[in-house]
């Protein structure tokens, strides 16, 4: 099913890198600051690939339609942008699963929905990223996932067809979007998972538990 694969695209939070600590930190911040009581990452975790949508409901229990969710969503914002990197880091598994891509020749990039305000400084300053051929934001096109023209652009710039693509993501909308692009799709299954955790549900070609199974699909025994 894989064999053919001449590009490998990547969600980024919750597929590559966990960045649970410093999102839930900025968010937790919003409600001590107010005298609130701090809440255990635990909470926040499972809505991290949700971004600020995602913290502000566990911090505040607030929707995006409540009339404060914009003011709230820039302090977030403004919070996350002091500490990018402070406790982010790559899973288990990632880097040694990237070298592995550089060694079979394979292009990889990522397409994420966060936008190009926090993935610019965060994958500059992660040296996982720098043979990345392509990083396309939530707001690189005019569209997010799970329309997609993100994916679409990625293949675009690296010059691949679609359909020789495969994009791997934690979160139902990132295979939705991959389907639609025409692509072979993996849901990884170690990540935030969202609030539909049901992978199987989702309709991924495959699903793995770990980065480094990923090989097992493009290098089969």
């Amino acid at each position: 099913m894989f064999s053919d694969i001449q590009a490998v695209l990547f969600d980024l939070d919750g597929t590559l890198i966990d960045s649970a600590p410093d999102l839930g930190a900025a968010a937790d911040k919003m409600r001590t600051d107010r005298g609130l009581p701090s809440l255990p990452l635990s909470d926040y975790r499972p809505m991290a690939g949700a971004g600020a949508r995602g913290m502000l409901g566990i911090a505040f229990d607030v929707k995006p339609e409540h009339p404060e969710f914009n003011a709230l969503k820039e302090e977030f914002f403004l919070n996350y942008e002091k500490s990018l990197t402070q406790s982010t880091f790559a899973f288990d598994g990632v880097k040694e699963l990237i070298a592995h891509l550089e060694v079979l020749d394979l292009p990889w990039g990522v397409v994420t929905n966060k936008s190009v305000r926090f993935t610019a400084p965060l994958t500059r300053a992660m040296p996982l990223f720098d043979s990345a051929r392509t990083i396309i934001s939530g707001d690189t096109t005019p569209y997010a996932k799970p329309h997609p023209e993100p994916l679409l652009e990625a293949a675009r710039q690296l010059g691949i067809a679609p359909e020789r693509c495969l994009y791997v993501g934690d979160d139902e909308r990132d295979i939705v979007a991959g389907l639609a692009a025409g692509m072979r799709t993996v849901a990884a299954s170690y990540g935030y998972l969202g609030q539909k955790a049901d992978t199987v549900e989702w309709g991924a070609h495959a699903t793995i538990n770990s980065p480094e199974a990923l090989l097992q699909l493009l290098i089969p025994d």
